[in-house]
């Protein structure tokens, strides 16, 4: 080892203007095989994560087995705890399209929120339960019985009041529905054509009914006739005037009546019927104004006119 430094030493005090040109040239060397080993490694990291990328990875992710799991379970949901008849089960599917739940498999995910509702509030009744009643008496039990029996109901109360407010809507905008119905068909367009935009028009004011409207331009579309549409409208809308309505249409078509002339009497009729609901609410008001009235307005005035004269009698004693 010294023989070599002392050879190295002896190069660079005769030659060194080559000894740094060998050292410059040595240092290149390195630096470009390492650079060119990075790239090599790093090619071959990138094909490495292409073939796994296109493996499939989501098959063995938490994600999809979550998925599959949950699938699975709602489909045995649909199979045995959907309801105990084909004719419950058709209603409540109705219910579901009416309150604007469209998924097939709505009934089955309305039986496990009504069951994990039910467990949910009964575990909530539970832990409040400690506090009221530490002891785990009967009133502990029986706070725990009712928050299960609310958590099972209270899907269904949400479901009554979720079509309540759409069919208010739906009511509310079915007039605006017709008369614009009636324009279309006196312009001279089809019956999907007219449907298709009035359905454009309402979007903004009655979104709900736009909807129901576009679905039955697409069953138009798909090949169905337009009475079998409209009677799926008016079970989607759930009102009476929707039914009617695809009955009107029905009869019109079999009996060769004039359809403009069909569609402006029954138009005229929705909206005296609109006026006949705002006259019903506004005659009904006062009646449902005396309860508050007696509760809340009477016993303050009688306060405040009988007080003063209570004070007198007490002072003037």
């Amino acid at each position: 080892m010294d023989a070599v430094l002392d050879l190295l030493g002896v190069a660079i005090d005769d030659h060194p203007r080559l000894t740094l040109s060998v050292l410059i040239f040595l240092a290149a060397a390195t630096l470009a095989f390492g650079v060119m080993a990075a790239i090599r490694v790093r090619s071959s990291v990138k094909r490495r994560v292409a073939g796994v990328g296109s493996a499939p990875v989501e098959s063995r992710s938490l994600r999809h087995a979550g998925r599959n799991a949950a699938k699975q379970l709602i489909d045995y949901t649909t199979r045995h705890y959907s309801g105990e008849s084909r004719d419950e089960r058709r209603a409540l599917r109705r219910r579901l399209v009416q309150a604007g739940f469209l998924d097939p498999h709505g009934v089955a995910m309305f039986f496990l929120a009504r069951v994990v509702a039910a467990v949910g509030f009964a575990i909530a009744a539970f832990g409040a339960m400690t506090f009221v009643d530490p002891d785990g008496g009967s009133t502990f039990w029986l706070g725990v019985l009712f928050g299960g029996m609310f958590g099972y109901l209270a899907p269904g109360f949400y479901l009554n009041r979720r079509i309540a407010v759409r069919q208010v809507e739906h009511r509310a905008g079915f007039p605006d529905f017709m008369d614009l119905l009636v324009v279309c068909a006196e312009a001279g367009l089809s019956m999907e054509a007219a449907l298709d935009r009035v359905g454009r028009e309402l979007s903004v004011s009655y979104p709900s009914l736009a909807a129901n409207i576009y679905m039955t331009i697409l069953e138009l579309r798909a090949g169905r006739t337009l009475s079998e549409a409209l009677e799926n409208l008016g079970d989607r809308l759930g009102l009476k005037e929707a039914r009617s309505f695809a009955t009107l249409l029905q009869q019109s078509e079999e009996l060769g009546a004039s359809l403009t002339d069909a569609l402006r009497v029954y138009s005229d009729d929705m909206r005296h019927q609109r006026l006949s609901r705002a006259e019903e609410k506004a005659y009904s008001l006062p009646a449902k104004l005396s309860v508050p009235l007696t509760l809340c307005v009477f016993p303050v005035v009688v306060l405040v006119i009988m007080l003063p004269v209570y004070v007198r009698f007490k002072f003037a004693q």
